[in-house]
């Protein structure tokens, strides 16, 4: 029989309003009710991320499996749908969805194989590049939020974000992030974008070596997913030099995806922007030092 504590991670997530904490109430007779549904037993103990709990299952076939559960709403309609437009290329295949409940089947990878234990970082870039190639070769369906709405809501909050910001030169920077997305916003793409995927979001599998989970799907151009990569292990990037390992980076990410360097530094520079943005919304007056690195290196090298 299947069994879970509520974790920790949850309860930080969804314990702050009733409909969150009603979920997590209901949580163990949700996983115990689903699984029943589906016909699944359990295969080990159950894991989270901070959005959703995981438990390893096995199906009546005697095909492994994970039983993803996390509250209905627009992330779960929006993964799902991608999802379904990727039908396993590069990325975990969606075996089974409950709208009602949010309830995903997915099929198993090794959560004990993320990309992030591979040592070499050309490697693990090539990954994430031919990864994010194939994702994002895929026109986005109808239904996903688009980067163009995305961007322009970044622009419009740009005049009363940055007063909260205490350093001028941040100020300044955040002002420049913002200038570079609004000449790309009437061309910002309808590529089906992953949105969040860096060596902790790729996993181990047998159909292939490495696929993708935890897609945010959104339209738009493929330039705005490297930053995740970018960003990846940053006291690895600080201790190899950060100029030298962001631009190499971004060479070999921008050539694997097929991108204009240009462009591909501009939308870079607007998921800074967007990070400002949510830095401040948090109630923070300085932006993360990773962020203004990366895009002190990506604007003296913008070609």
């Amino acid at each position: 029989m299947i069994h879970t504590e509520v974790p920790d991670a949850l309860v930080a997530s969804y314990g702050r309003d009733d409909a969150g904490r009603a979920w997590l109430d209901g949580l163990p007779r949700l996983l115990v009710r689903t699984a029943e549904h589906w016909g699944l037993r359990p295969d080990g103990p159950a894991g989270n991320g901070m959005a959703a709990l995981v438990q390893p299952v096995v199906r009546a076939d005697g095909t492994p499996a994970v039983l993803r559960l996390q509250p209905v709403g627009d992330e779960n309609t929006v993964a799902v749908l991608g999802l379904r437009t990727w039908d396993g290329d590069g990325v975990v295949r969606l075996l089974d969805h409950d709208a009602g409940t949010g309830a995903m089947l997915l099929e198993r990878l090794d959560a004990g194989r993320p990309l992030s234990s591979v040592a070499d970082d050309d490697a693990t870039m090539a990954v994430l590049g031919g990864l994010l190639a194939r994702l994002a070769a895929r026109p986005a369906p109808d239904g996903l939020p688009r980067l163009g709405d995305v961007a322009a809501a970044m622009i419009a909050a740009v005049p009363d974000a940055v007063p909260a910001l205490s350093d001028p030169a941040e100020r300044r920077l955040v002002e420049t992030c913002a200038a570079a997305v609004a000449q790309l916003l009437p061309e910002a793409g309808d590529r089906l974008l992953h949105w969040d995927l860096h060596d902790e979001n790729v996993l181990a599998g047998e159909r292939e070596p490495w696929l993708a989970i935890d897609p945010v799907p959104l339209a738009g151009d493929p330039g705005f997913d490297l930053w995740p990569a970018l960003n990846s292990r940053w006291d690895a990037v600080v201790a190899g030099g950060v100029e030298r390992v962001v631009l190499r980076r971004f060479d070999l990410l921008s050539e694997l995806v097929g991108l204009d360097r240009g462009r591909a530094a501009s939308w870079t520079l607007g998921r800074v922007l967007q990070n400002a943005l949510w830095e401040v919304e948090d109630g923070k007056v300085a932006l993360d030092p990773a962020d203004v690195a990366l895009a002190t290196v990506l604007l003296r090298h913008r070609a």
